[in-house]
């Protein structure tokens, strides 16, 4: 958990007076510091390219840091695709890795020569067909000159949680059997540059989790060499490192899990003359996850079997406790050394029972206009935000390295959420 809040609570009351609650917060400085931090970790490989995964924090502004600092984007939907490329990231930096996918959003993948990360054998007859329909002669064979796949290793991979479950109860990714056929497949096709990715965890703290993955991803690409000719230029190890949501968890040890992997990599990499071999992530969660809050406010109490405190956010805003019952710390801005001496729920106002911050946390005693500070939301957290009981989700700020709050995603009006609906329409109808 990350208690290093970058605003005092009086420069935090002050900014509530130009954005009022509830707002993301997110810090350039730390995000910043955080990439290099990733990326040296893994400087060790001859290649190395982190795809931030798009999906837990979707906003252009985010995107541009990070592509500043080297960082690709990883994507599973055309507007993903589409806030990468207005950030600057383009071509091979994106990875297109979707699951059921629409053939519109292959052909602008195709169109943009992003990777594309199949889900399926099945997929390679879809991916043929859309790009034969959007313009056949500028593909290799039916397909990309570059495909990659995604495997599900199944019960090899021990292990799985509640956020993406057991690998052989995953709908993602193909079979080893499967992928070895699919890649003589596409290699006859004549696809010319191949990758491999699989992702088997979400949220995961130990670091010998990641090294075990790699060993799978490497035996496959010894056994796809071996079986089908076939050269993987690069492997996509997956996100799924955990941040430290909870006071006494610690840190992935990113250099431990470098050092493990590179170990593995002179041992059965090197000598199968598959060296240089590009190691990519796609975590999102350990890049943004730490340096982003959620600021509300307590606007009511309630005395009954529990003691409540009210806020004017709630999870359609920050849906991770109530949908996994996952932990934030959450702290009361001005109160951060007054002792914890209260018990309460903290909680919104949807009309769901799931909807809390916190549950039977002890806290410092809550006024009626306290702000509290929800830690650790700066991935899967305003991404995940909905309009359910017709709330309107909260906007996002940066705090710029200058020490500028810049408002990069307006909160939302009443407007925003009629803006589909027919309203002249309906008065007519009958």
């Amino acid at each position: 958990m990350s208690n290093d809040f970058p605003l005092s609570h009086e420069e935090l009351v002050k900014l509530t007076e130009k954005f009022p609650t509830p707002f993301y917060i997110y810090d350039e400085k730390a995000m910043r510091e955080n990439m290099r931090y990733f990326k040296k970790a893994f400087s060790i490989f001859p290649d190395f390219r982190e795809y931030y995964a798009v999906k837990a924090c979707p906003n252009p502004y985010i995107l541009k840091i990070l592509a500043e600092e080297g960082c690709g984007a990883d994507c599973s939907s055309l507007p993903e695709l589409m806030l990468s490329k207005m950030a600057g990231i383009k071509g091979d930096y994106v990875m297109f890795t979707s699951n059921e996918t629409p053939a519109s959003e292959y052909q602008y993948a195709f169109s943009e020569k992003n990777i594309i990360n199949l889900d399926d054998v099945t997929h390679i007859e879809f991916l043929k067909k859309a790009l034969a329909d959007q313009n056949g002669d500028k593909s290799s064979g039916g397909l990309p000159k570059t495909i990659c796949f995604r495997y599900n290793p199944g019960p090899l991979k021990k292990g799985g949680n509640a956020i993406i479950g057991k690998p052989e109860e995953a709908k993602y990714g193909c079979t080893r059997e499967q992928l070895i056929k699919a890649y003589a497949d596409c290699k006859a096709a004549g696809v010319e540059h191949f990758g491999l990715h699989t992702m088997v965890a979400s949220n995961e703290l130990n670091p010998d989790f990641f090294v075990d993955t790699a060993k799978i991803i490497f035996e496959l690409c010894l056994e796809l060499k071996e079986k089908c000719g076939v050269k993987i230029e690069f492997v996509d190890l997956g996100g799924g490192v955990g941040i430290p949501y909870k006071p006494d968890q610690k840190k992935v040890d990113l250099e431990y899990v470098a050092s493990g992997i590179r170990k593995l990599y002179d041992e059965m990499i090197v000598p199968a003359g598959l060296d240089p071999l590009r190691i990519c992530f796609e975590c999102g969660r350990p890049i943004t996850g730490p340096y982003g809050w959620l600021v509300t406010k307590a606007i009511h109490e309630k005395h009954i079997y529990r003691e409540y405190i009210g806020t004017d956010s709630c999870m359609a805003d920050l849906m991770r406790p109530g949908m996994y019952g996952s932990y934030h710390e959450l702290t009361v801005s001005g109160k951060e050394n007054a002792p914890k001496d209260h018990v309460y729920d903290v909680v919104g106002s949807l009309c769901e029972n799931c909807d809390k911050f916190a549950v039977q946390r002890p806290l410092p005693k809550i006024d009626i206009g306290d702000l509290l500070i929800i830690h650790d939301a700066g991935a899967h957290g305003r991404s995940m935000g909905y309009n359910y009981n017709g709330k309107l989700r909260a906007g996002e700020l940066l705090l710029r390295q200058d020490g500028s709050v810049k408002e990069i995603r307006r909160r939302e009006t009443i407007d925003d959420l009629f803006a589909t609906l027919d309203l002249d329409g309906v008065k007519n109808f009958k």
